[in-house]
């Protein structure tokens, strides 16, 4: 039965994760002329999308991508526990990069980690964020959204382990267990693998093509 409602709540992660909330964005404000897989950095995020439509398309595309984060973690808590919204967490974000219904042509899973985060592991959100924003902006960076991105999950799964170990307060999310470093391990691999593919199709870097 436990095995069971981990898998229900991977599977709400998921399916919420493949939510196109930049497909959608896009169809509204361009009627389905732009297309962001073909676009600026070919992306469907929330930084390509503000470059391409706009800062305030970008804006939607960034608060519902950490919505869908942030509300698979509690749908999955909902239905098995506290294991559950970790599971949810990382099913949201492989839906995000991977989903099915693109041919799983998906985004680089940011913001939709930033809502694990921030509901799993909220003490490591302004820490993720602020380490993220402090090194993107260092100056001659040749793939500075990688080395952002790079520097949070580094960040991100130090902070997972001294929070286990140590057993300090963790807000509103799941007391911290070696599944909230597991989870996050996990849902760094699946971010990696997406910049890899990145990388080898030569797309550019999102902090470099809206710089």
């Amino acid at each position: 039965m436990g095995l069971l409602r981990l898998s229900r709540a991977f599977a709400l992660g998921y399916l919420l994760g493949t939510v196109p909330s930049a497909d959608v964005v896009a169809r509204l404000v361009t009627n389905g002329r732009v297309d962001l897989r073909e676009s600026g950095s070919r992306n469907p995020g929330a930084v390509n999308a503000a470059r391409v439509l706009g800062r305030r398309p970008g804006q939607a595309v960034l608060v519902a991508d950490v919505a869908k984060g942030f509300a698979s973690c509690s749908l999955g808590r909902a239905v098995g526990g506290d294991t559950g919204a970790h599971v949810a967490g990382v099913g949201a974000v492989l839906g995000h990069c991977y989903p099915i219904w693109n041919g799983f042509r998906g985004g680089k899973g940011l913001a939709t980690s930033f809502g694990q985060c921030l509901y799993t592991f909220p003490p490591a959100a302004p820490l993720d964020l602020a380490v993220a924003v402090g090194a993107a902006r260092i100056p001659g960076l040749r793939r500075p959204g990688l080395v952002s991105t790079a520097s949070a999950s580094v960040a991100w799964l130090a902070a997972s382990v001294v929070w286990w170990r140590r057993q300090l307060p963790n807000s509103w999310g799941p007391p911290p267990t070696g599944v909230l470093v597991v989870a996050n391990t996990a849902t760094v691999m699946v971010i990696a693998s997406r910049f890899t593919h990145a990388h080898r199709r030569g797309y550019p870097d999102d902090l470099e093509v809206s710089s």
